[in-house]
């Protein structure tokens, strides 16, 4: 008999690792697949996912979610979590996606690292229920973690897997899953910090904002709004660096019709003034430039272009109110 082949949704983190763990035991062959996008704060380093599948010998595939995600993300059939994650429509899209590519390399499942009640949004017996639904995949999906508390699988059915050697974890509490990495010697993995910028208030706030100034936006966009502070005048965008590297990615990111701003001679954050470039938007624009400068006069200077740094503006440093008043994000 050809041996089984089953397709693991793969995070890097510990819930991900034992499920995995768990399968290869079973002596089922493995393929990791993770998706990535601008959103996820997951570790990239040395207890990252890479390196997690590497420890398990287990392939990756690893797949970048574009302009398709943002779609999804602006207009969830599910709606939204605490802020601006759809985490129902999401496990839908993934799912779909991984479905298509497990029938390219012969698996015979899927499953996935998911622990009953563990998120409130997307991982409670109901959402579970609808997310394999929608996703074509009733019955389908192993959770290797949690599979004595949900109903038995086709692949447990058919004896692909065996029932009695998967978990009953459920709950929030880490501490089942740290004896059982205890048990397996598995002492590398992310700690659990990382995460969505979608569930963040903050970064919520700006991308609520894109998507109602914008109506065709593109990764691009979103992945800027992780840069520097951000500001609304009316149809304009103002974006002020907070250090070197945010003024540097703030000058190679502008697009072409963008001003970007700058106080001559002293510690100066790079401005980018986005939509119509009306006089009060420049004005705005310089002043934010010179509010956050190191500048300690009243009156500053600030020089401004669209190529280069050709024209100036001197402008009044403004209150701190007044700035705050423009400010979008904040919590």
């Amino acid at each position: 008999m050809a041996k089984v082949k089953a397709l693991a949704l793969f995070s890097g983190g510990l819930d991900s690792i034992l499920a995995v763990k768990l399968i290869l035991k079973q002596g089922i062959d493995v393929v990791a697949m993770n998706f990535v996008s601008i959103f996820c704060l997951c570790a990239k380093d040395e207890g990252g996912v890479a390196e997690a599948a590497k420890q398990l010998g287990v392939p990756l595939k690893i797949v970048e979610l574009g302009y398709e995600y943002l779609k999804i993300i602006r207009k969830p059939k599910h709606g939204y979590g605490k802020n601006m994650n759809p985490c129902v429509d999401c496990r839908i899209f993934i799912l779909k996606k991984a479905k298509k590519y497990a029938k390219e390399i012969g698996a015979d499942f899927i499953f996935t690292g998911e622990v009953l009640d563990e998120r409130p949004m997307s991982q409670h017996f109901g959402a579970l229920k609808t997310i394999e639904e929608e996703a074509g995949l009733k019955g389908k999906i192993l959770r290797p973690l949690s599979a004595r508390l949900l109903p038995e699988t086709v692949m447990e059915k058919k004896g692909l897997v065996d029932r009695k050697k998967l978990l009953n974890i459920r709950g929030r509490s880490r501490k089942p899953q740290l004896k059982l990495a205890e048990e397996f010697n598995i002492k590398s993995y992310p700690s659990p910090a990382g995460g969505c910028l979608l569930t963040c208030r903050e970064y919520a706030n700006k991308l609520r904002d894109l998507f109602k100034h914008r109506k065709r936006c593109s990764m691009a966009d979103a992945a800027l709004l992780s840069v520097g502070r951000h500001f609304r005048l009316g149809k304009n965008k103002i974006i002020v660096g907070r250090n070197e590297t945010e003024n540097k990615v703030l000058t190679e990111k502008k697009m072409r019709n963008d001003y970007y701003f700058e106080v001559p001679d002293i510690g100066s954050p790079i401005t980018v003034l986005q939509g119509p470039k009306t006089q009060k938007a420049i004005k705005t624009a310089a002043a934010l430039t010179a509010f956050y400068s190191d500048a300690k006069i009243f009156e500053v200077t600030v020089n401004f272009g669209r190529e280069s740094l050709s024209k100036r503006i001197t402008v009044s440093v403004p209150a701190r109110a007044e700035v705050e008043s423009f400010k979008i994000g904040s919590c």
